[in-house]
């Protein structure tokens, strides 16, 4: 797929991504259960991630992406670390519930069980944005001064 016809794609899908997310809201106007509100509601922000995600390819491959400082690379890297662990815990937590209903009613399972679903799904998210982005789009000052210099003729004094 060439880069015009990705393009194509990417703005096609955020318009669909809106309109789910206005058909939604919608839907929801003056709906008093809350299960149903609610769950309605639920699926409108994962609409609404869809299209920053899918914003943030458009934007990835429109232009330049810039790298990431490093002290600023540590700061995400320790958040995603401590995100990284929370999903674990709520994870295990979801899981424990989930294995141990019995006698509860199938709304309840349904809504826990999708809750367990989108945690696997965010843990392994956070888990390789560590690992590919942060890790590989870290700027160290040491990596600029090896570019720099690397192929220099004089390495940076004077006649070499």
């Amino acid at each position: 797929m060439s880069k015009e016809e990705r393009i194509a794609f990417f703005n096609q899908q955020i318009e669909v991504e809106r309109k789910i997310v206005a058909a939604a809201q919608k839907a929801v106007k003056g709906l008093k259960n809350p299960l149903v509100r609610e769950m309605i509601l639920a699926v409108a922000l994962d609409s609404q991630k869809h299209e920053t995600m899918l914003q943030a390819l458009l934007d990835r491959i429109s232009g330049p992406s810039p790298a990431i400082e490093e002290k600023v690379s540590e700061e995400i890297a320790n958040a995603i670390q401590e995100h990284v662990e929370l999903e674990a815990e709520a994870l295990k937590q979801y899981k424990g519930y989930l294995d141990g209903l019995c006698c509860v009613d199938d709304k309840e399972k349904i809504v826990i069980k999708a809750i367990y679903e989108d945690e696997l799904r965010h843990h392994e998210l956070m888990r390789w944005l560590y690992k590919t982005i942060v890790e590989k789009e870290t700027l160290i000052e040491e990596d600029v001064w090896d570019h720099m210099w690397s192929d220099a003729f004089t390495h940076g004094t004077p006649g070499g």
